[in-house]
């Protein structure tokens, strides 16, 4: 059973040629596309001619994955869609993709333009290629292009250019993620692990709750494991940052007034809740304008078909 093509569509607020220009120009196409590093025009003998292309993506480890491919563009003069249809490939043994091909169709819609992309290829290493890509590069690969064209489109609608946009996403789920990591570790391990640790001391010594520490500890542990995994879940959302920002204020103040000598413990409450809220503060600040793949359709409106334009410049011999 063939694998099913990849297929994103996004609506851009701008206009076709500054679309073109951003997606045509190899200068310009490499900045957002997550999925190459350096794309290389190579010359012409004329307009007429598919334009042919040398590609490069950095897989980690000092290890590229190098290719070649070619593009024709066509206009329908009636609806004014445009269409640039992709062949591609790569020769190295390392490379998952051994040959492909697509399109890239832009729709005037209005003061927008419809951006949509549909491709597909064929892999090596046999079965277990087909099962890998299938199961996890497919996947990550619609993925990556998806996250590229909500890059793209906030790079022409706000002005944010793709590298601040990849500076602000590292950003944003670094402090996000290391957040969240520390509420549940805060509640899983000092509190329902290991209460004997300390934690159940320093109840004790509050005397908040004689005789009921420990179920009070345990559900202090589990209100913590939910806010962290409500702030990983809930990540791009101001009131989460609130909430958090508020309790990282409350408890260390309730703890410092009934033990003030918590603050000479190497490790106290306001050092931590202090460096949690710079995390909480950075991870707020960095959630606005950040590339997000939802935003894209994965399949075509309507009828659903993913099927090739009857005008594509590969296919329709026009």
């Amino acid at each position: 059973m063939a694998a099913k093509p990849i297929y994103v569509e996004l609506d851009i607020q701008t206009d076709m040629e500054t679309l073109w220009k951003a997606t045509q120009t190899p200068e310009l196409h490499q900045q957002w596309d997550l999925r190459f590093t350096e794309i290389t025009y190579m010359p012409r003998s004329g307009d007429r001619e598919p334009q042919r292309f040398h590609y490069r993506t950095r897989i980690g480890f000092g290890m590229d994955i190098a290719g070649t491919g070619e593009t024709k563009a066509k206009t329908n003069l009636l609806t004014g869609e445009r269409i640039s249809g992709l062949k591609f490939g790569s020769p190295q043994r390392i490379s998952l993709i051994r040959s492909g091909s697509g399109y890239w169709k832009y729709s005037p819609n209005g003061g927008s333009v419809t951006f949509a992309t549909r491709y597909t290829y064929d892999t090596r290493f046999g079965a277990a290629g087909r099962w890998f890509d299938r199961c996890l590069f497919r996947p990550l690969f619609g993925y990556a292009t998806a996250w590229s064209f909500d890059m793209l489109r906030i790079w022409l609608e706000k002005g944010i250019p793709p590298s601040v946009s990849i500076q602000r996403a590292l950003m944003h789920y670094f402090s996000a993620g290391l957040l969240a990591l520390l509420w549940v570790y805060q509640g899983l391990v000092p509190k329902l692990l290991f209460p004997g640790g300390g934690e159940l001391a320093i109840m004790q010594a509050a005397g908040w709750f004689p005789g009921g520490e420990k179920p009070a500890l345990a559900l202090l542990g589990a209100s913590e494991i939910g806010i962290g995994l409500l702030a990983a879940a809930a990540h791009r959302q101001a009131g989460v940052y609130i909430v958090q920002a508020a309790l990282l204020l409350l408890l260390p103040a309730i703890a410092l007034a009934r033990s003030p000598e918590l603050l000479q413990a190497p490790f106290n409450p306001l050092t931590l809740s202090g460096a949690m809220a710079g995390l909480c503060l950075l991870a707020f600040w960095s959630r606005r304008e950040l590339p997000q793949a939802g935003r894209c359709l994965r399949k075509p409106r309507g009828s659903g078909k993913e099927e090739e334009p009857k005008w594509h410049p590969y296919t329709s011999g026009r």
